[in-house]
């Protein structure tokens, strides 16, 4: 390999000219004439050296730079060395604009930036003390704000890892990570991911009761205004929402939501309604119930019944006086209830019914129960 000296003493245009002769016979030319030029390209490197990039990379860019003039040289273009200090500097500057960057900035901001220390430097020089924004500006040729974006900009070439070690202070001399003593924890932005999975987990929820949840917790009405709103008792409202919070909860903490008709069968969600079987005497038994009877409840009620008929007694007496409420469901449980007590060949009687309740019965037309 040539060292420096020895090329300073060649002429790179004569040596350009003879590798053009030799190349049209010789495949080795080009790589002679490469190796012949190598110490320019590392000189050229040398101008770069101090600003936070390997000399060794720096080198192998020139080194690339120089290939390419090699590669793309046209002796009717004019002198070699010139179009080779062209290219490598470009490369190298290239490389300086797209590598080394922390955060990219256009491009004119970035030579700007260049430019701007060349001539810090220089005015530093010429008048004892920093040079302001507006000396800078004349200097260049350009606007004070075009000074100050390039300037701005400039906080982006390095950038400081927040995984970088540091000295946290009260530590006792311990290492935590940059990142670690920044900032604080903000509870708008983990509380980001919880919307989102309530949002998705929403969609799955039968209309009614996702129309309860977002009148209660999105629109601040009580139970009672909900009960009005929706034209039932503030009791199933109160039971609506326990049973979908409890789903919420229970979808939050899986991976896979469970399916809402799962909530009773996984025992997540109390019984609805409270029976009690004792037998009378003679043949009677009563099964009494307490609580509203509704669409939610209203397969209860139907069990109870056929609990009870299963059991064979000449009559079976409902005790409805624990029951505040029933809607049509719970009529049409009363009805099945009614229809098998007749193929059962028992009595089927109602008791205790109150005003409201006795009052729905009567507009279902069922007062033979």
């Amino acid at each position: 390999m040539h060292s420096e000296q020895d090329t300073a003493q060649l002429n790179l245009d004569e040596e350009a000219a003879r590798y053009g002769e030799r190349a049209v016979h010789d495949p080795s030319a080009r790589a002679e004439f490469v190796e012949l030029c190598l110490p320019l390209a590392h000189r050229l490197a040398h101008r770069y050296r101090g600003r936070g990039e390997p000399f060794a990379d720096l080198e192998q860019v020139a080194r690339l730079g120089l290939v390419k003039a090699v590669d793309r040289y046209d002796a009717e273009r004019g002198s070699f060395t010139a179009f080779a200090v062209i290219t490598i500097l470009g490369e190298l500057r290239k490389h300086f604009r797209d590598r080394t960057w922390g955060v990219r900035a256009p491009r004119r901001l970035q030579d700007l930036v260049v430019q701007i220390r060349h001539a810090g430097s220089d005015l530093t020089n010429t008048l004892s003390r920093a040079p302001s924004t507006t000396e800078l500006a004349d200097r260049l040729h350009t606007t004070t704000d075009e000074v100050d974006k390039a300037m701005l900009s400039a906080a982006g070439y390095t950038l400081l890892s927040l995984n970088a070690p540091v000295t946290s202070p009260g530590s006792g001399g311990g290492t935590a990570e940059r990142g670690d003593l920044i900032g604080e924890v903000d509870g708008d932005l983990a509380a980001i991911d919880d919307r989102l999975t309530i949002q998705s987990l929403l969609d799955r929820l039968p209309e009614r009761e996702r129309q309860i949840l977002i009148l209660r917790f999105y629109g601040n009405l009580t139970q009672v205004e909900i009960a009005q709103r929706c034209g039932i008792s503030q009791m199933h409202v109160s039971r609506l929402l326990s049973k979908t919070l409890t789903w919420l909860r229970n979808a939050m903490l899986s991976d896979t939501p469970p399916h809402w008709g799962d909530v009773e069968e996984a025992g997540l969600v109390a019984p609805r309604l409270r029976v009690t079987t004792t037998p009378a005497g003679g043949g009677t038994l009563t099964v009494a119930i307490g609580g509203e009877v509704d669409r939610d409840s209203a397969d209860e009620l139907r069990q109870a019944i056929l609990n009870g008929l299963a059991r064979r007694p000449n009559t079976l007496q409902l005790d409805l006086s624990a029951v505040p409420f029933i809607d049509a469901a719970g009529i049409a449980a009363l009805v099945s209830g009614y229809q098998e007590s007749r193929r059962a060949a028992v009595d089927l009687r109602l008791r205790g019914t109150q005003p409201h309740v006795r009052r729905i019965l009567a507009i279902a037309r069922l007062p033979y129960m």
